[in-house]
Parts: C-alpha cells; sequence; structure tokens
C-alpha cells in the first residue's frame, strides 16, 4: 500500500503544484520518484511530528495542498492536540497519512500498535476518515482526499497486503463497497482487514450461511443508507476492524444503531479487545491474539448467529 501511495502522490505532484509532502522521518528512498519530479515540495520534518501538523496546516493556509505521512500511532496519536487545534478547528485541507495502521507493524509492540486513531480522529468536527483495502484502494482514497476542500485522515497498512480488487474501484468517499452478495448475515470490514472478512464469508458458506460483505471503507462519514440496508435485511451484522471495540467502525455503527433503533438486526462488533499486547510477533500472530484471524471470525458469527436463531 505504500509503495501504491508513492507513485500515486508522486502523479498528483505533477499534475498540481499545490502538492506538498510533509515526511517524518521514514519513505526519503520510498520517495525518490516525487524528489525527482517535485524536489522542492518534499520535506522531511524528522522525528517531530506534532510540529510536522502544525507545518502541514501553515502550508495549507498559504493556499498548498499539503500531505503529512509517517507510521500511523505516531502521525495520529502522537500529535492529536496540533491535529484538532491547526487543522480540525480551522477545517485547513491537511490529508493526513498514517502507513501501518492497526497490528500492521505488531513486531514492534505496543508502541507502534494503531488500535485508538480512528477513535480519536473521528471525533474531531469536520475530519473524513477513510481506510482502504489494499493498494488499489490506496490510489482512489488519495485521489478522492485531494477533491476535498477539508481535513481528512487516511489509514494505510504497510506492503505486500493481500489485493481486494483487481484495478483502481469506483471510490467515493462516504459510499460503502458490497463485496459479497449474501443473505443470513452481513460482514462490515474496513481497511486491511477486508481479505480476512472475505475469507471467513467462504467458510461459513462451506457451513450453510450465506455472508455478505461489505467495505465501509469510510468510516466518517458513514454510508447510512447502507446501514439502513443491512441493518434491515439481515438478522446479524458484523463489523470488523483491526481496531480497538470503542471508537472504531463498530461504535460509530453502534451510535448510528442507537439513534435508528427501528431494525431487525442484531449487531456483533469484531476488533482488539481492552487490553494492550505485550508480547512481540508478526501481524498474523497478532490478529489471532486479538481474535481477528479468519478461522476466528468465522467462528465467532457462525456462534453469535446460532444463539440467536
Amino acid at each position: 500500500m505504500r509503495n501504491a501511495f508513492a507513485d500515486e502522490i508522486t502523479k498528483l505532484a505533477s499534475e498540481d503544484e499545490r502538492v506538498v509532502l510533509l515526511s517524518g522521518d521514514i519513505g526519503n528512498r520510498l520517495f525518490n520518484s516525487f524528489k525527482d519530479v517535485c524536489p522542492d515540495r518534499f520535506y522531511n520534518c524528522g522525528v517531530a511530528e506534532a510540529n510536522m501538523a502544525s507545518v502541514a496546516a501553515g502550508m495549507a493556509l498559504c493556499g498548498m495542498r499539503p500531505v503529512t505521512y509517517t507510521i500511523t500511532a505516531f502521525n495520529t496519536l502522537r500529535c492529536v492536540e496540533h491535529i484538532r487545534l491547526d487543522i480540525s478547528y480551522q477545517q485547513l485541507p491537511v490529508v493526513i497519512v498514517g502507513v501501518g495502521g492497526g497490528l500492521s507493524y505488531a513486531s514492534l509492540n505496543a508502541s507502534h500498535h494503531a488500535l485508538e486513531d480512528i477513535a480519536y480522529l473521528r471525533c474531531m468536527p469536520g475530519m473524513t476518515v477513510v481506510c482502504p483495502a489494499d493498494a488499489w484502494e490506496t490510489r482512489a482514497a488519495i485521489r478522492a482526499a485531494m477533491a476535498i476542500n477539508t481535513p481528512i485522515y487516511i489509514r494505510l497498512g504497510k506492503k505486500n497486503e493481500p489485493t481486494v480488487h483487481d484495478d483502481v474501484p469506483d471510490f467515493k468517499i462516504g459510499r460503502a463497497m458490497q463485496l459479497e452478495e449474501g443473505k443470513d448475515v452481513c460482514l462490515i470490514g474496513t481497511g486491511v482487514i477486508l481479505p480476512n472478512c472475505l475469507a471467513a464469508a467462504r467458510m461459513l458458506h462451506e457451513k450453510g450461511i450465506s455472508a455478505a460483505v461489505v467495505n465501509m471503507h469510510t468510516v466518517k462519514p458513514l454510508d447510512e443508507g447502507t446501514l439502513q440496508h443491512v441493518f434491515s435485511d439481515y438478522s446479524l451484522v458484523v463489523t470488523i476492524e483491526e481496531h480497538g471495540i470503542a471508537g472504531g467502525l463498530g461504535g460509530a455503527v453502534a451510535e448510528w444503531l442507537s439513534a435508528n433503533p427501528a431494525h431487525r438486526s442484531r449487531l456483533l462488533r469484531l476488533g482488539t479487545s481492552d487490553v494492550f499486547m505485550y508480547e512481540a510477533g508478526e501481524q498474523e500472530h497478532a490478529r489471532n491474539f486479538f481474535g481477528l484471524g479468519e478461522d476466528q471470525i468465522c467462528q465467532s458469527v457462525l456462534d453469535a448467529y446460532e444463539s440467536g436463531a
């Protein structure tokens, strides 16, 4: 995903001289092509992420279209106040890109886990939150971000993620994508966990349960039309995310459901539990620790479906 982002932002910068890229001391080789095309529009801001957010705000006030890029936990949690007051408060068109969202950097332990970022940023007034599922969606998301004139957070994985699409999809901010049809349960995923959602849906099909899969790539604003549909048509709706249960996609959907209670569906939220993971391991190990492996998702959905049958 990061390679797709680097390529697409280089294309955008060649098309629009207002585009400027700020890095938190990573991706220097990754952005060699960008620096070749726009040598005076790449800034390594060092390990000073909060300052980078404020620099981006100043650039936006001068009419530029700044994009900040670094490891997710550092580009969000480390500079929440600066994003809130310098970017969100002034409704500036800054694109905040976090690489390695969720458990992508699990092997580097809790300092690099990003499991609260969606919760923090989606509660900021006027902030859009987008979680692409693969490299193709990453390309579409960064282009869509440049087309709006307000703050936006884009949460990426890292590299070599399985693809969900065969090409750049028809991507619109705030409009979900139906990836699989089904009639019994509906799985709503966001971000790089989507391949696991699709695999779990196939496993459920083998067990006689027809599972639809919806890609809710935009956590804010939610696609309320899709939510109206799925909560009216399915007995069980399951949100799945590589983020804490509190405040992420599941929390956003639960908030929406509390304001729109006249539906037949039950809601099951799957995400990381209210604990820190104190052991190191690769992403798949961390997913299994939190019950987000393909077979674990399948079993959780199966248990919930059968208990409510």
